[in-house]
C-alpha cells in the first residue's frame, strides 16, 4: 500500500492534478485543499470546516471505498477504509492564534488539545500537516506539541516512517508526517519535490510511504 500526504496550500490545476497521478499512492492524505480538487479515480472526504473561504483543512482520498465519519475536531477530517479508521489533520502552527479555531493559550496548549481529539478518535492510520517535525530543531510549533504527538502516537501504538524525512528547508526535518500501526512493515519512504519545471507547486513536498499491512 502507498499512502501520501501533500499540503496543496489552496492551489489546483492540471498540474497539482499531474503530481499526485504521479505520486501512484492508494491513499492520499491532503491539507489546505481547494474547492474542486478532484484527483482521478479517488473517492474524497473533507472536513466540514473551512481553513480559509473557498479551502478545506484536510481531505481524504482513497483509491476504494470510504465510509465518511464525523470530524473528531474542526481541522481534521476522517473515514473508515477497508477495516481501518483513518485520519488526516492540519494542528496548530506557532504563529496560527486563537483565530484558526483551536482551544489554548499558546501553541503547546492548542496542539496538546487537537492532538487529544484525535487521539479520542483511535485512528489506525493518521496524518496530515502537523506542522511538527518529530527530530531535529522545532521551526513550526513548539517542543511540548512535539512531545503530546509523540505520546499519542505511543499510545496509539502508530510509527511514523516520515519521522526522520527532510524538509525542503536545508537542515529541518519535515512536518508533513504520515503514521501506520507499528505492526506493518514499511518498504519505502520518499519525498517528492512538489514542482512543475521551475515552479513550485506547494511551499510543502509531497511524502509518500509504502507499506505492507501487517495485522
Amino acid at each position: 500500500m502507498r499512502i501520501g500526504t501533500w499540503n496543496l496550500a489552496g492551489g489546483w490545476g492540471a498540474d497539482h492534478r499531474a503530481f499526485l497521478r504521479r505520486l501512484e499512492c492508494d491513499l492520499l492524505l491532503l491539507t489546505e485543499v481547494p474547492f474542486g480538487c478532484d484527483p482521478v479515480g479517488f473517492r474524497v472526504h473533507h472536513t466540514v470546516g473551512l481553513m480559509t473561504r473557498g479551502r478545506w483543512w484536510a481531505a481524504i482520498c482513497s483509491a476504494g471505498d470510504l465510509v465518511p465519519l464525523p470530524d473528531p475536531e474542526h481541522a481534521t477530517a476522517m473515514t473508515e477504509i477497508d477495516g481501518l479508521r483513518v485520519c488526516c489533520s492540519v494542528l496548530p502552527w506557532r504563529s496560527c492564534g486563537r483565530q484558526a479555531g483551536w482551544v489554548g493559550e499558546n501553541t503547546a496548549e492548542r496542539t496538546r488539545n487537537a492532538v487529544a481529539a484525535v487521539e479520542s478518535a483511535r485512528p489506525d492510520v493518521w496524518g496530515g500537516d502537523w506542522n511538527h517535525s518529530l527530530t531535529g530543531t522545532e521551526c513550526a510549533g513548539s517542543l511540548e506539541g512535539r512531545g503530546a504527538i509523540v505520546e499519542a502516537l505511543t499510545r496509539l501504538r502508530l510509527q511514523a516512517p516520515t519521522s526522520t524525512s527532510a524538509h525542503q528547508f536545508d537542515g529541518a526535518s519535515s512536518i508533513d508526517h504520515v503514521a501506520v500501526p507499528a505492526t506493518w512493515h514499511t518498504d519505502d519512504v520518499q519525498r517528492i519535490v512538489a514542482d512543475k519545471g521551475r515552479r513550485r507547486l506547494s511551499d510543502h513536498d509531497a511524502y509518500v510511504i509504502a507499506v505492507t499491512r501487517g495485522f
